[in-house]
């Protein structure tokens, strides 16, 4: 007990939180209700300037969700669906209804390797079919590996386009080599070039789009509103899932340093900080499979402003986590037991939206 008290004490001092999951509080203070019923995976959405919904499910279909009503969309890429991958994120150009811009990540087969890997692609709607498809960037090597290809999407206040890539399995080779994709936050223009100001740009070897690197499988990824900062959540291995504040050029440490073990509870590395890493904001042990991220924005939840919603896969709520002068002071659950959570928008209602697995999409209501 007194060990415990000291690591506590320590990682406060530090600035570095954990939380175990089954000491966090449920909040019964909000309800919900069904939106779009019957989704098997719905990995990304986005609501359209006349408020329906694209929700794209992981197999590979995108839903448009209109009036109540379902519709395909066509001409959708065809997706490496194998393990972890498939049909990803989706996010609207911040000037979507000017120029029509859609953006999706998905795991890709295309490329002379066998297998797949991450690919990033615009595309404009039209009559419920994309037109005008655009592959802006594919991760490489294709490997058949099954796992870790992230992948959220985020523009930022410059219009900066932000997408992540996890490692694909391969850790021991992806996450520290600047040289080579995976493991990897990157940054593009909108039309795909590289930002002239991109941290690798002027290394003769480096993948310039890389923005940061040293992570496992960033699957949360949100624009601060006040600060203008990228925030990400990524799963961390047994233990040590994490919340990054992302910085140009930044090294996040992955595998080198980690607050997790092996599967199996061996372990891989015996440090947990190293100078020329960042480390997290804050991180989880149990892990708790982080997918989907929002900041509450809205003043339709007394009290909750401000707060960021992370959703648990492995646990099947959502983490409403409290923040004070930039710290983690308090988690609570939301939608507790209702399912693994995949996704989190803010809707422009100001309502929270929860994708579910084998559920579908719920938005969270505050209770009289």
């Amino acid at each position: 007990m007194k060990i415990k008290n000291y690591v506590t004490l320590i990682m406060a001092f530090v600035g570095i939180s954990s939380c175990a999951q089954d000491k966090n509080p449920v909040n019964t203070n909000h309800d919900f209700e069904v939106v779009v019923a019957d989704l098997s995976n719905p990995w990304g959405f986005v609501f359209l300037p006349d408020n329906s919904m694209l929700i794209n499910e992981k197999e590979g279909k995108i839903i448009h969700f209109k009036d109540g009503k379902k519709s395909m969309i066509e001409g959708v890429p065809e997706v490496y669906n194998r393990g972890q991958g498939g049909l990803l994120d989706i996010a609207l150009h911040p000037n979507y209804q000017e120029n029509g811009w859609i953006y999706l990540t998905y795991a890709s087969s295309e490329g002379d390797d066998e297998g797949g890997n991450t690919a990033l692609m615009r595309a404009k709607l039209q009559n419920n079919m994309l037109v005008s498809k655009e592959v802006l960037y594919k991760a490489t090597p294709n490997t058949t590996k099954g796992q870790h290809f992230g992948s959220r999407i985020v523009f930022d206040r410059d219009g900066y386009l932000y997408f992540t890539v996890g490692d694909r399995g391969n850790r021991d080779e992806n996450s520290q080599d600047i040289t080579r994709d995976g493991g990897k936050v990157y940054r593009l223009n909108d039309d795909g070039s590289i930002p002239a100001d991109n941290p690798f740009v002027n290394d003769p070897n480096a993948k310039k789009a890389i923005y940061s690197y040293g992570h496992r499988n960033p699957q949360g990824m949100v624009l601060h509103s006040e600060t203008g900062d990228i925030w990400t959540h990524e799963h961390g291995p047994k233990g040590g899932d994490e919340i990054n504040i992302i910085k140009k050029g930044a090294n996040y440490g992955w595998p080198v340093i980690s607050y997790g073990v092996n599967y199996v509870g061996t372990k891989f590395t015996d440090i947990t900080e190293k100078e020329g890493m960042e480390q997290p904001l804050h991180y989880w042990d149990p892990s708790i499979a982080p997918s989907g991220m929002a900041f509450i924005t809205s003043d339709n939840y007394p009290g909750w402003k401000g707060d960021l919603l992370v959703g648990s896969l492995k646990f099947l709520y959502v983490n409403k986590v409290v923040l004070k002068d930039g710290q983690v002071v308090k988690e609570e659950r939301l939608l507790d037991g209702l399912g693994r959570v995949r996704s989190i928008n803010q809707g422009p209602d100001g309502f929270i939206y929860v994708g579910i697995e084998n559920k579908g999409i719920v938005k969270i209501l505050p209770k009289n």
